[in-house]
Formats: C-alpha cells, sequence, structure tokens
C-alpha cells in the first residue's frame, strides 16, 4: 500500500475528492485506562472501587459488559484502535524488539525500533481519516508509534524521540498524573474555532507506578487490605476522577449533546499481593491470568458507547471487539470506512436498539518482544474464540521471550470455558465436550491458518 505523506493538503485533496461528511459530525473522545480488569468498577459491581464518572457514562451509554481486546498487552492493543486491524495485520504485536536481535541501546536496536514504528504508514490512521472530514485531533497519554503527528493527530504531547526518552508515550504520560489542562485546552480551541474534534485520552492510570493521592490511599486503606491492593484500587479512583474532569468540561461548554465517548481499557490486570504469593519486590506487579494473558482477566473489558443525540442509552448483552470502535467511529464522523476492517460498524443498531448480528469473536497473544518483526507468528503464543458462553483457548510453540516467567504457558491442552457460567475460566471442559472443542478450532484456523505454529496439545516446558 502506497501511503502519503498525511498532510493538510492531503487532507483537502481527500475531502474535494468527494468523501462524505455528517451534517453536523459529533466530536468524538476515546477514554482509555492503562491496566484495569474489567472488574475493576462501580458499574461492575465491584464492592470497593468507587467510579462514579463512569458509572455514570455507563448509566446513560451503550455498555457491552461483555467487551474484549484482541490481544492482552498495551502496544498491539493500542495500534488496533488506530488502525482497526488485528496485531497479526499491522504486525505489532508485542512492546519492543527482542534483545536477541540486537544488543539494548545499541544503534542496531534503535534501527529495529524505528522500523516496528514505521509498520503504522501501512495504514490510514483514524486520526488522518478524521481529518478529511475537517477534524482537529490531539493524543494524550500512552502512544508508542513515535510522535503523535506520525499517528496522524493533529497535535499532541508526545514527541517519540528515542534520544529524549520517547518510548511510549514520554511527554504525554503526564496527563491525568500531573494535571488535565493539555487536553481541556484542545477542547477550548477546537470549541471556539468550531472544528469537531477527536480526543485521544489514553492516560498512565491505573498503570504502575501505583503512586496515588494520599487522601485516595487513605479512603482504600483497611486492616485486611494489603498496600498494593490499596494503592491500585485508589489508582482506580483517580483514573475516574481524570474521565470526570473531561466529561465535566464537556457539559461545561454545552457540547455533551453531540460528543460520542467511547470508553474502555488495554488491557487486563489483577494485582499481586502477599495471598498470591508475591515475590519480595514485585509489590507493583501483575498476577498470572491477567495482563499479557488470554484470559478474561487479560482481554475483557467494558466497552461504553454515549453519544446522547443518537444512541440509546442501555445494557447490551452482545459480545463487543475494540476493532469496532474504528468503524463506529468513522460512521459517526460520516466518513468513508476502508474495506477489509474486521470489527463492525455499531453505529445502526447502537441507534436502533437492535441485536448486533453477530456471535463470534477473535483474539490473538504474542509475546511481549518481538522474535521476528517480519514474522507475527514467531511470537504467537495463544489465540482464542468466544462464540456464545463458549471459549476455546489454544496455546502454540512461539517463542516466549524475556518475560516468559511473567505468563507461563502452564496449560498447554485445548482450553474450554463455559463464560455464563465460570466467568473467571475455573473449570476446562474441552475434554467433556470435543465437538464443540473441534467446531471452535475450525474457525480458528478458517480465521487465519498459522502453518509455522504448533498448537500444543501435551504437557512440557515453555
Amino acid at each position: 500500500m502506497i501511503r502519503l505523506p498525511f498532510t493538510p493538503l492531503v487532507a483537502a485533496a481527500i475531502f474535494a475528492a468527494g468523501a462524505a461528511t455528517a451534517a453536523d459530525p459529533p466530536n468524538i473522545v476515546l477514554l482509555l485506562s492503562d491496566d484495569q480488569a474489567w472488574t475493576d468498577y462501580g458499574f461492575m459491581g465491584h464492592d470497593a472501587i468507587k467510579t462514579p464518572a463512569l458509572d455514570k457514562l455507563a448509566a446513560g451509554g451503550a455498555t457491552f459488559r461483555r467487551g474484549y481486546v484482541p490481544t492482552a498487552l498495551c502496544r498491539p492493543s493500542l495500534m488496533c484502535l488506530a488502525t482497526g486491524h488485528y496485531a497479526s495485520r499491522h504486525g505489532v504485536t508485542g512492546n519492543d524488539p527482542s534483545p536477541k536481535l540486537a544488543p539494548p541501546r545499541s544503534p542496531d536496536y534503535q534501527a529495529l525500533r524505528d522500523k516496528l514504528i514505521a509498520k503504522i504508514e501501512a495504514f490510514d490512521t483514524l486520526p488522518e481519516l478524521l481529518a478529511a472530514q475537517g477534524y482537529v485531533s490531539f493524543q494524550s497519554g500512552k502512544w508508542w508509534e513515535g510522535s503523535a503527528a506520525h499517528g496522524g493527530f493533529t497535535a499532541g504531547m508526545t514527541h517519540g524521540d528515542a534520544k529524549r526518552g520517547g518510548r511510549h508515550g514520554d511527554v504525554g504520560l503526564k496527563i491525568g498524573r500531573e494535571g488535565m489542562e493539555p487536553v481541556l485546552g484542545f477542547i477550548d480551541k477546537a470549541v471556539a474555532d468550531q472544528k469537531p474534534f477527536y480526543l485521544w485520552y489514553a492516560p498512565f492510570l491505573p498503570h504502575t507506578p501505583h503512586t496515588p493521592p494520599q487522601r485516595l490511599l487513605d479512603k482504600y486503606t483497611a486492616p485486611d487490605r494489603p498496600e498494593a491492593l490499596a494503592k491500585y484500587y485508589a489508582m482506580c479512583e483517580w483514573y475516574d476522577e481524570t474521565c470526570a474532569a473531561i466529561l465535566d468540561h464537556l457539559d461545561a461548554k454545552g457540547i455533551a449533546e453531540n460528543t460520542l465517548v467511547v470508553s474502555l481499557t488495554d488491557n487486563g490486570w489483577i494485582q499481586r499481593t502477599p495471598q498470591t504469593g508475591v515475590p519480595e519486590g514485585w509489590t507493583q506487579a501483575f498476577a498470572p491470568r491477567s495482563k499479557q494473558s488470554p484470559n478474561e482477566g487479560g482481554t475483557r473489558t467494558p466497552i461504553i458507547y454515549r453519544w446522547p443525540a443518537r444512541i440509546k442509552a442501555g445494557e447490551r448483552p452482545e459480545l463487543a471487539t475494540s476493532l469496532d470502535i474504528f468503524p463506529t467511529m468513522l460512521a459517526a464522523a460520516g466518513a468513508p470506512i476502508p474495506e477489509g476492517l474486521p470489527g463492525l460498524n455499531l453505529l445502526p443498531q447502537l441507534a436502533s436498539g437492535e441485536a448486533i448480528a453477530r456471535d463470534t469473536i477473535f483474539g490473538e497473544s504474542f509475546a511481549h518482544d518481538i522474535a521476528d518483526l517480519d514474522n507475527p507468528q514467531a511470537s504467537l503464543l495463544y489465540r482464542w474464540v468466544i462464540e456464545g458462553k463458549w471459549k476455546l483457548l489454544l496455546t502454540y510453540d512461539g517463542e516466549v521471550g524475556r518475560y516468559g516467567n511473567t505468563h507461563p504457558r502452564t496449560e498447554k491442552r485445548p482450553q474450554l470455558f463455559d463464560l455464563i457460567a465460570d466467568p473467571t475460566e475455573e473449570k476446562n471442559l474441552a475434554a467433556e465436550n470435543p465437538d464443540v472443542v473441534a467446531r471452535l478450532a475450525k474457525k480458528l484456523e478458517d480465521w487465519y491458518p498459522t502453518p509455522q505454529r504448533k498448537v500444543v496439545t501435551e504437557w512440557g516446558a515453555n
């Protein structure tokens, strides 16, 4: 695919070529938490964590409790949101190139990082496609793919310069933790300029380091609660407070009615505590079967769509994936939707309240370190498929990398779970349901074949 540098002239040319525009295009806001379990919100029923702003958002929007990200690691998950494609398609399957490929901090390793960052150039990103509709956009928080401009944002916080500490957000990681002015100032300017806007708000929250304000830590400190857990709980509420600042600002500016707000997390997190056998010094680490894993604790997230002018509020029982967000946002803006996207434009069903005609979604997990930048299968560890109540999880023999002990492949055989009866995936029902395993395994192979990898069917070493 030939991809022109996306400049105002290119945007104007696309616009002049006849791209559809909405009569009154909505502002679009993405609220993206970082490392938070699907259970850890007030509206999801958590017995301690308070998230009043997101609770209100969920009550006023279409809320998918069975939402998923297709891979449970931040960088590939964020690239899915930016491009609308699976990691196996966009090629950014992990956070970093494997140190086996070149010594870290060497010129050769930096060249690998540059090659990885360049992968986004093969795709029209969401900010670029929205720019063709006259949108201004702003990046804040997590962003791995070079500068904000490299991702097509018209403005942003991240410079992406490795020589100045650019890796996964740099200056952008200050948002939320050190105030909200860059984001609120962007909204003010867009409103003053009468421009529809797209806001990427992906703060380093509740991500480690877990350093919540003392007032929030005091709120969650309890004699029977490990300090590490209290800190994580407090971080979740801190994230909610920063979302409140944005949502309240939309109200204050009188633009909430015609603003599409989408909320989710990039991947899950289960806080390690002494009760889970946390090693000394690992008090801010994640437990197994959460971040980086294909289990519900890693991949599941509530997904909320709120647009009072168009979307019917209510609980949605269907499956949803973060890959739906790209085409749905484009549809809301009146923009053409590129062909070949795996996600669905949900706007018609969100507006009408009708059921979504889909009963199956897919996901994949790769190693944190990318073993081969040109071959996603080299680092493939898991693939999963959910059909109705059933979830099949298959293990593959891809290269684990230096973080293999973080999420060891302890169960190698096919795993089948009834997510309605067993949402924490405690009982493997594969042996009792071979027909279901066979049917779902075929769906995975039909999704895309993996000729370079073997499905592991027996116990063995990582």
